[in-house]
């Protein structure tokens, strides 16, 4: 019975991924999401069955090294170890980018998740150009710590307009990073997280359900 009691009082798991809604905000040139009915009980046929239309960097995504990196690595040539584990989630909320400074001081460890206003955006808000990116010397910084996975709770990872140089820095030093958490209800410290990328063979990236639970 303590046993229970105890696994009861744990934390529990949140999804902290975006539900797949047509309609959905996407990239901007990216296909939109589309979800097509293709068979239905319903009008006699034996199953359910539906078609998906969908960029691989759709909603919650995980970008590979690849996607900026020529030689870089694909999805399914990932460490999956890098998906399982402790995360620090960092609080930036009343900054335009998340810069060195807003670090802390001590050093990274090896995944780290980055909450900004961008996560009080309702999921199906229209795509807004000024959402809160990592700038290239935080970029630096996750490199010199030795982080081996980034979070981040915008559309990409590096500005709009000027995505290249933060996913150079991070993609380019072979550490992956998800894209389009939703952090929103997520404490700042450190947390457990998992996340789990489609197996795309060859993919530059993949649609991903991501979970967060706060460590006691």
């Amino acid at each position: 019975p303590v046993r229970l009691l105890e696994r009861d009082a744990m934390p529990k798991w949140m999804d902290v991924s975006m539900k797949l809604t047509p309609g959905m905000p996407v990239w901007p040139g990216d296909p939109a999401f589309e979800s097509v009915p293709v068979a239905s009980i319903g009008d006699g046929d034996s199953c359910n069955l539906t078609r998906l239309t969908l960029s691989t960097h759709l909603g919650t995504h995980l970008d590979a090294p690849w996607h900026f990196c020529p030689d870089g690595l694909r999805v399914d040539e990932l460490d999956p170890e890098l998906f399982f584990g402790e995360a620090l989630v960092v609080e930036v909320l009343n900054a335009d980018a998340v810069r060195a400074e807003h670090l802390p001081a001590s050093p990274l460890p090896r995944r780290v998740l980055f909450k900004t206003r961008n996560s009080l955006r309702p999921e199906n808000a229209p795509f807004d150009t000024d959402f809160v990116a990592v700038a290239p010397d935080a970029a630096e910084r996750l490199v010199a710590d030795g982080a081996r996975l980034v979070g981040v709770d915008g559309y990409s990872v590096g500005a709009h307009g000027d995505t290249g140089p933060t996913h150079q820095i991070l993609l380019g030093a072979g550490i992956p990073v998800v894209e389009g958490l939703r952090l929103a209800g997520v404490p700042a410290g450190p947390c457990e997280f998992v996340v789990l990328p489609l197996p795309i063979a060859g993919g530059d990236g993949a649609p991903c359900r991501a979970f967060v639970r706060a460590t006691v």
